[in-house]
């Protein structure tokens, strides 16, 4: 009997680490290819807005970060630098400025869903047309799989 529950107990803890790891993975693996130097440098020449990421958030943790320069023109958002690598993260326009899941949740039904994040090493995001940059302060990472914070940076 005893020997049973050892067997499903460490069965139990690989098949979790085994998921977590999956969850982890999975986005890195099936990430496209982040674009290159040149273009992203290229893209937020013609920025009205940048500010920095920064890992320094009360949000942000261990596993949930971001950091490099955030950029906005009229038409895209330009992401130069890293992002922890997790799965179903979306940029959005928020209008005040949120370091946290408690900051950010009740002004997320105000907030301009611009569009997901695939990979991690920088990002081109186009923004919808007619979007009115002076409506909002801050470009805000989420993950909505989750409800975790990721990172967030006050442009204006």
């Amino acid at each position: 009997m005893r020997k049973l529950l050892m067997l499903l107990v460490s069965h139990g803890v690989v098949f979790v680490v085994g998921f977590g790891l999956g969850i982890y993975l999975l986005p890195i693996l099936t990430a496209p290819p982040s674009p290159e130097a040149a273009e992203l440098q290229e893209s937020a020449a013609s920025a009205s807005f940048s500010a920095e990421l920064t890992r320094e958030l009360r949000g942000s943790d261990f596993g949930h970060w971001g950091e490099g320069k955030i950029s906005l023109s009229q038409t895209q958002i330009i992401h130069e630098g890293r992002l922890s690598p997790g799965p179903d993260y979306i940029v959005y326009l928020v209008p005040e400025f949120a370091e946290h899941e408690d900051e950010f949740e009740p002004q997320k039904a105000a907030s301009l869903n611009v569009g997901q994040v695939k990979s991690f090493n920088g990002f081109i995001l186009d923004l919808p047309a007619g979007v009115d940059l002076t409506k909002y302060t801050t470009v805000l990472i989420w993950c909505e799989s989750f409800g975790e914070f990721i990172t967030s940076a006050k442009f204006r």
